[in-house]
């Protein structure tokens, strides 16, 4: 017997709310541990210091508490100590104040607001005067707060100990922290990124946005755009060529677009414009709700050369015009290449009216520093909050 449409729709329906409910009860369970790591190392940094303890006892407490807790995971020494890591790089930052008073006041349950989608922050940029980077300082209103507990509530501990281990200051982990919850992206891209210093490098992709895209659009395309994506899914050999990047890519289109950065939606590879009776096709085409545009992407394997700048123009001109939808801006390209000179990138686009730019991808996979400690389950969390 065939199924009807009615019960078809029921099954959808109840996998969606399967599927909802454990997203949530994962994100509660995340903030538990978050919330009782964090208060462990409160706890551990004020006893420490008020008793004059020397490091060793760490290990003394993570053997005291094996012994009285059999089975407990999570607790080892070392936790203990990223645990205090955890509290004290955080504990005189608008972050640690709002994680302590939600401890203080005994709130156990997060506002649903919490799980929405991470606003873009009110942030002010300053110039550092002794190492010359800029840095983005936390403004202290509502949504800023909701916008930082987001973050920290957004990644695993695993997370946070790479951010702690790797990052300098509270506003070069504050960054990586929220691109990591709103990008999801795993320990391995967030290694990548650290090591790639993309905090340093915002804004650092050869474009000409500056005078292509329209001013109140200008900071998110700047932003969205990276100047190198990891690819590490993608195992090419020497004689793999274009379309077999673009296959491997479709192929992993989730991974893609989960490095791609925010508001990419997936329209086609070779997607075929037609002009005059001739075809065109064109790699990879997206759309991107942030900036209301199709997005272009080329694909090159080898180093970028000016030429690729005609072509990608060309298909700009042909979006805009056949397939642009009315409210639409208009359409940006990235050529994605192997290898790029910035200068010679530069001098290929800078009389280019259509809004381009040149990325580079990277298909080695840099495994991280190998992270093993087992965290606690969450049947453990509660008689510790």
């Amino acid at each position: 017997m065939k199924p009807s449409k009615s019960y078809l729709q029921f099954v959808k329906d109840l996998k969606q709310t399967i599927t909802q409910s454990r997203y949530q009860a994962t994100r509660l369970a995340n903030r538990g541990q978050l919330l009782l790591y964090f208060k462990s190392g409160k706890m551990l940094s004020e006893k420490i210091l008020s008793e004059k303890w020397g490091m060793n006892i760490l290990g003394q407490i993570a053997s005291d508490l094996q012994q009285q807790m059999p089975g407990l995971r999570g607790f080892s020494s070392r936790n203990l100590q990223k645990m205090r890591q955890l509290y004290s790089r955080y504990a005189d930052t608008v972050l640690g104040q709002l994680v302590t008073a939600q401890l203080e006041e005994g709130k156990l349950k997060i506002k649903e607001a919490t799980f929405t989608p991470l606003a873009t922050a009110q942030v002010k940029t300053v110039k550092s005067v002794d190492n010359h980077r800029s840095a983005i300082t936390p403004v202290a209103t509502a949504k800023l707060d909701n916008d930082i507990l987001n973050s920290f509530y957004g990644v695993s501990f695993t997370h946070h100990i790479l951010i702690l281990d790797k990052c300098n200051s509270f506003d070069e982990g504050l960054y990586y922290m929220r691109q990591a919850a709103n990008l999801f992206w795993t320990v391995t891209v967030l290694e990548h990124q650290i090591n790639s210093r993309l905090f340093e490098k915002q804004g650092t992709l050869p474009n000409n946005f500056e005078k292509s895209v329209i001013e109140e659009l200008k900071p998110s395309a700047v932003e969205i755009f990276h100047d190198e994506y990891l690819m590490d899914y993608m195992n090419l050999s020497e004689t793999d060529d274009e379309r077999d990047v673009e296959n491997k890519i479709v192929a992993n289109i989730r991974d893609f677009i989960l490095r791609m950065g925010k508001g990419f939606s997936f329209i086609g590879n070779q997607f075929r414009v037609e002009l005059d009776g001739d075809e065109f096709f064109i790699d990879l085409l997206f759309f991107n709700r942030h900036l209301r545009c199709l997005v272009a992407f080329e694909l090159k394997k080898g180093k970028f050369k000016p030429e690729y700048v005609g072509q990608l123009n060309f298909y700009l001109n042909v979006l805009d015009e056949k397939i642009k939808l009315s409210g639409e801006n208009n359409s940006i390209g990235i050529v994605l290449c192997k290898e790029k000179s910035n200068t010679v990138v530069e001098y290929s686009v800078k009389s280019i009216a259509n809004p381009m730019g040149v990325a580079t991808f990277k298909t080695t996979r840099q495994m991280p520093n190998e992270i093993k400690e087992i965290l606690p389950n969450t049947l453990e969390l509660g008689i510790f909050l």
